[in-house]
């Protein structure tokens, strides 16, 4: 596809601001077209499928990231029907199903069809994850909040907030009311399939919502994930505000905003723990019965994304707990090496360091001074290809996984300006 002039423009703008730092600029540059270029595939419904790389599939979540960073030019005629048609093919794909995190271009049958139960035809994959209810709605909200286009709202709000809420409900009481199984016949590894016939083990009721994988997409040790939970407290908030103030429907507004203070109320009852270190931290994952983990995935929603979702300021002080011992050596996924230092995650070799965590920790660092030397260790760790990876060695950013990935790219572009408006750069 072509790309839309307000983009072109947008990113000579930057790019003359950043005319010092030649690397930084190109790889900026890079960055901020990346999906347009090589991503959005425009179809006859008028909506766009977004590649999330080099995997021929449309992940929910994945999508939404890759565009966050055209926001901004919301108004603009041409990337407003790109943020329009990217939404509603995602609500298409919610409807089809809401417990599939990756889809199909067309009804085609292809992906994992292996898994049991069989998938339908549109889908790609169908690992349960809670983020990917939340992300076309964070998305919508915020074209909404750029562009102040009511209309699109009102006509693609209403059924979508009625799935989300009725499957958030059903996961609530995950072992009395969910029809949701998930089985890997022959996964290469434990956390690609869900134990327990595709149940999942056993959790208690905590109003919080229960889901099967990460944002990795690697299976969850316990059901509550923290992080996503944070992340479906903030997008019921947002769908109450946009269903009461464009639909007019304070029944279901209510709705979300109830089931938001469960989740909340979990969240502060099961998710909060005494660390002999670093005093009151959130948990990675909690069962509710009294197990958890200490640990964090580079993946957003994560717990070092807390204040980027939207959950928490920068400044709370169990956030800021939290942060220290994620960026320690007690997060058994945070590595320090020659050449870099920060979080990685299971769904890669160990040593390997993403990309997107040093980015999140620049977006969500309190200092000047850590904000830069994120910018700095990105940039000397692109292994000279002039774009962001998934993950890489920390002392070898020549051995990196995923050429082509455009989810980094796009949050690196969006640092990237927070830095120049700021000053910093």
């Amino acid at each position: 596809m072509s790309i839309p002039n307000a983009m072109e423009v947008h990113v000579k703008n930057y790019a003359a601001r950043l005319a010092a730092y030649p690397k930084l600029c190109a790889m900026y540059q890079n960055g901020y077209l990346h999906t347009a270029k090589t991503a959005l595939v425009p179809c006859e419904d008028g909506t766009f499928f977004v590649l999330t790389g080099d995997i021929p599939a449309m992940w929910q979540r994945d999508s939404a990231a890759q565009v966050t960073h055209y926001l901004p030019l919301a108004r603009d005629a041409e990337v407003g029907d790109i943020l329009k048609g990217v939404i509603r093919r995602q609500l298409m794909y919610l409807s089809i199903d809401p417990y599939a995190n990756a889809f199909n271009k067309e009804a085609n049958g292809e992906g994992h069809t292996d898994d049991l139960p069989r998938n339908d035809p549109w889908v790609f994959e169908r690992k349960y994850e809670l983020d990917s209810l939340c992300y076309p709605i964070r998305l919508l909200y915020l074209y909404w909040k750029q562009s102040g286009d009511d209309a699109f709202v009102a006509a693609e709000l209403p059924r979508a907030a009625g799935v989300i809420l009725r499957t958030m409900r059903t996961e609530q009481q995950h072992g009395e009311n969910s029809p949701y199984r998930f089985v890997r016949p022959h996964a290469p590894v434990p956390w690609d399939t869900i134990p327990n016939g595709g149940l999942g083990t056993p959790v208690a009721y905590t109003g919080m919502i229960w889901t099967g994988f990460r944002p990795s997409d690697d299976g969850c040790e316990y059901g509550y994930l923290t992080a996503s939970e944070m992340f479906a407290t903030v997008i019921l908030g947002y769908m109450a505000e946009m269903l009461e103030t464009v639909c007019a429907d304070a029944t279901t507004a209510e709705e979300c905003r109830a089931l938001r203070a469960e989740i909340d109320d979990g969240i502060h009852r099961y998710c909060v723990v005494e660390h002999p270190t670093y005093g009151r931290i959130y948990a990675c994952e909690t069962d509710g019965m009294g197990h958890y983990s200490l640990i964090d995935d580079a993946n957003i929603p994560s717990l070092l994304s807390i204040p980027y979702i939207g959950y928490a300021d920068a400044e709370d002080e169990i956030y800021q707990n939290t942060r220290r011992f994620l960026l320690s050596s007690e997060n058994p996924y945070y590595f320090e090496g020659k050449c870099a230092r920060g979080i990685g995650s299971r769904h890669t070799p160990k040593n390997y360091i993403w990309h997107m965590a040093l980015v999140m920790q620049g977006m969500t660092a309190l200092s000047r001074e850590e904000k830069r030397e994120m910018l700095d260790m990105i940039v000397a760790t692109d292994a000279d290809t002039g774009y962001l990876h998934e993950g890489f060695d920390a002392d070898c950013p020549t051995r990196y996984t995923r050429e082509w990935f455009t989810w980094p790219n796009s949050l690196f572009a969006e640092f990237v300006e927070h830095c120049v408006d700021d000053g910093l750069i």
